[in-house]
């Protein structure tokens, strides 16, 4: 009798821990909502103690599960909300660090819930709340694989997903039925505008392609002592309005975060001490005692310093989706506030251009126009325009000018903007002497493209994600066989290889001869990988739009700032070469001149 009172006193003990850990972890996790996204410093120790609550809760449930689902009725759905939660955590850790190995922890513990059914019974608990719940799993999970270019699960997830609304709203007729059917669209439509060109297997079946940066297609490069700067934070900007978007990514967000981020590492193995490596009937899960792979914040394995950046495989990123513009500004400042020395700030916005009506400006910073960062309704009932100036005389208050700018060119700054209003850019001064370089897309398309592109995401962007998919769609190649893409991806390594060679010599040729062939700023971001990368494709970019038939205006290319050399570089005959073997690689020399033409 004693030793049964003592049994059920440990059980209730145990049920008391369970229901102590699960009320702190949500307190936690709701708290993670209150903390700012920008900066370093103001949310890892939060992050730490979340994390290790979630990781004592995990085990602790995989330790006491027979307790817990006699004496409390723990339910499947309850494990798979724990495991659905440290998959939130793992990928907004994702978002503030930009590792993308903690994508990889993000998809194991989403992929735990499915495989293992967890929400399974979710319908029969009839509870629309709990409902709402694995739609939103599903939501989330989506996009973390769209992220790892997991594109046949996401297929699959998708179909699912649709079979769950439609329960869902047979079942309780909600009230967000409308919103649902909404999120389905927005990511069959993303999906379908993500696939511009289809590389394809023997058997006719696409190939996923990534489009990060590896070893192998890193450009390479002949370093000289003048190549001083690495990235270290990103602004990335969608306020495209018209552009296929899913949770806050436009199609340019979501081509340009993976630009600029490495190949992740699968990380995705059983570790010495990691519950899954163990046998028993409840430790088949992930866990949450896998650290991160620099540690989790707070914790004694996190630097805390200005060192941690060395140990980062990619530059921190900040995705901004339709921000105002104090939003931008703050998040823009707080990149600028982070950049260790030798750092260099890269601002991407990809938006739709505000105008200027102003006939004779005198004040290139202000008086061009910018770029919409959002319309708020506060602008509109203020009798606003978003494309220009009011009858009052007053300017837009949600656009990006060139001179808001100004400021951050006190450090490094290397800006793309991708707008039918970039070109205003082109004259932000140098009033500080230190590295500037801005790249700005065509502000036009030849009509046949425009209404593809609108929604399809820009070509100037897919040009700076991936040349050769951009290649194909100027040509209206939509599927290439796999052999055939390799072969025609060798055409664009041999260009960049050669436009890094180029870039050298004409810095060589400057210093010797004391001829301005390119600006300095150029050399020394060519040094970062990625800077390269996006310098190299700029030119590949301006080089076949510059040969193709279609694109004739001088709106329809881009500009740079400072200009890059035209005979030693962007009309140099040896790139031009290239392209054109490549147009005859893929069967569509027809869409090209026989050479470089002048403006």
């Amino acid at each position: 009798m004693v030793k049964m009172a003592s049994t059920e006193e440990q059980d209730r003990k145990i049920v008391l821990e369970f229901c102590h850990l699960l009320e702190k972890s949500k307190q936690l996790f709701n708290g993670l909502r209150d903390l700012p996204q920008y900066g370093h410093r103001q949310w890892q120790a939060y992050f730490g103690r979340t994390f290790d609550v979630y990781t004592k809760l995990w085990k602790f449930q995989q330790q006491h599960r027979l307790v817990l689902d006699s004496k409390y009725g723990l339910k499947r759905w309850q494990i798979g909300e724990i495991a659905s939660k440290i998959g939130q955590l793992y990928y907004h850790y994702y978002l503030r660090t930009s590792e993308t190995n903690y994508l990889n922890e993000a998809y194991s513990f989403y992929a735990a819930i499915r495989g293992r059914a967890y929400y399974s019974r979710a319908i029969k608990e009839d509870r629309p709340d709990l409902m709402v719940k694995k739609l939103r799993y599903y939501a989330r999970f989506i996009v973390v694989c769209l992220l790892l270019k997991k594109m046949k699960l996401v297929r699959e997830l998708v179909i699912e997903l649709e079979r769950q609304i439609q329960e869902y709203t047979t079942t309780y007729e909600p009230e967000d039925q409308l919103e649902w059917s909404l999120v389905l669209e927005e990511i069959k439509g993303f999906i379908k505008a993500e696939s511009a060109v289809a590389v394809l297997h023997a058997d006719t079946n696409p190939i996923v392609l990534s489009h990060r940066l590896s070893p192998l297609t890193t450009p390479p490069c002949e370093r000289t002592p003048h190549m001083t700067l690495s990235l270290q934070e990103i602004l990335i900007v969608g306020s495209a309005c018209e552009q296929a978007k899913f949770s806050e990514l436009t199609m340019d967000m979501f081509r340009m975060l993976q630009t600029l981020e490495r190949e992740p590492t699968d990380s995705m193995h059983p570790m010495i001490g990691h519950p899954m490596a163990h046998g028993g009937p409840h430790d088949a899960s992930p866990a949450a005692s896998r650290m991160p792979p620099y540690g989790v914040p707070g914790s004694k394995g996190y630097v805390e310093n200005g060192d941690r950046r060395s140990m980062r495989d990619n530059p921190h990123k900040y995705l901004l989706y339709k921000p105002s513009l104090s939003q931008l500004m703050v998040f823009l400042s707080s990149g600028f506030k982070e950049l260790p020395p030798g750092g260099a700030l890269l601002l991407y916005m990809s938006a739709d251009g505000c105008f200027s009506t102003t006939k004779h400006p005198q004040d290139y910073g202000y008086e061009l126009g910018g770029l919409a960062t959002s319309v708020k309704r506060d602008a509109v009932d203020s009798g606003l325009s978003v494309r220009g100036k009011s009858s009052a005389g007053y300017k837009e208050p949600h656009c990006l000018y060139p001179g808001d700018l100004y400021p951050y060119t006190r450090r490094p700054l290397f800006i793309i903007i991708d707008s039918d209003n970039s070109f205003v850019f082109q004259h932000i001064p140098r009033y500080f002497g230190q590295p500037l370089v801005i790249l700005m897309s065509p502000q036009d398309v030849p009509a046949n493209y425009q209404g593809n592109l609108q929604h399809h995401g820009s070509l100037f962007t897919l040009f700076l994600h991936s040349p050769m998919t951009a290649m194909c769609y100027i040509c209206n190649v939509g599927d290439v066989p796999i052999h055939h893409w390799e072969r025609c991806q060798g055409y664009v390594d041999r260009f960049v290889t050669e436009a890094s060679r180029l870039v050298t010599r004409c810095r060589m040729d400057e210093i010797e001869q004391g001829i301005g062939y390119i600006d300095s700023s150029y050399v020394q971001f060519f040094g970062d990988d990625f800077l390269r990368t996006l310098i190299l494709r700029f030119v590949f970019c301006d080089v076949a739009l510059r040969l193709h038939r279609g694109f004739r205006g001088r709106h329809q290319r881009p500009r740079c700032e400072p200009p890059l050399p035209g005979p030693e570089l962007l009309e140099h005959p040896s790139l031009a070469h290239i392209v054109l073997q490549l147009a005859t690689a893929l069967d569509v020399r027809g869409h090209f001149v026989e050479g470089p033409e002048g403006d």
